[in-house]
């Protein structure tokens, strides 16, 4: 995987894999911040991995929403200190049980992003059945 990051003025920077997806960057917050795409990337990577787990148990799965709640250290480097991350799953018959597992085994086996920061950010999840 490759890609390459190009300042184009102040703190706004153009980023785009070697894919040829792309997306643009603010360290002022004009447009998403590189946290805000970490933090995304936590809710994203884990909740590909709920649905697929829930999916190949050949569970029904119409929604689900992952809600993240970070906290940031208060002086630089504001690294994540903590991730809460809270699935809403909807789906016919699923179980607390199919759903928990699901959760578990994306956080502790399967999700990169998130197995990429353990150990240096407290990572919590919860999860509710709608």
């Amino acid at each position: 995987m490759q890609a390459t990051v190009n300042w184009k003025e102040n703190l706004k920077f153009s980023c785009k894999t070697d894919t040829g997806k792309s997306i643009e960057l603010d360290g002022n917050g004009e447009t998403m911040t590189p946290m805000e795409a970490v933090l995304l990337s936590v809710g994203a990577c884990s909740s590909i991995d709920v649905v697929d787990i829930l999916k190949k148990s050949r569970k029904q799965v119409d929604d689900c929403i992952c809600q993240l709640d970070a906290t940031r250290a208060e002086q630089p480097p504001r690294f994540f200190t903590a991730i809460h991350a809270h699935y809403i799953v909807t789906g016919e018959g699923l179980t607390d049980k199919n759903v928990a597992r699901a959760v578990q085994l994306s956080a502790e086996k399967y999700c990169s992003v998130i197995l990429m920061l353990t150990g240096n950010v407290n990572i919590t999840t919860s999860y509710e059945l709608a």
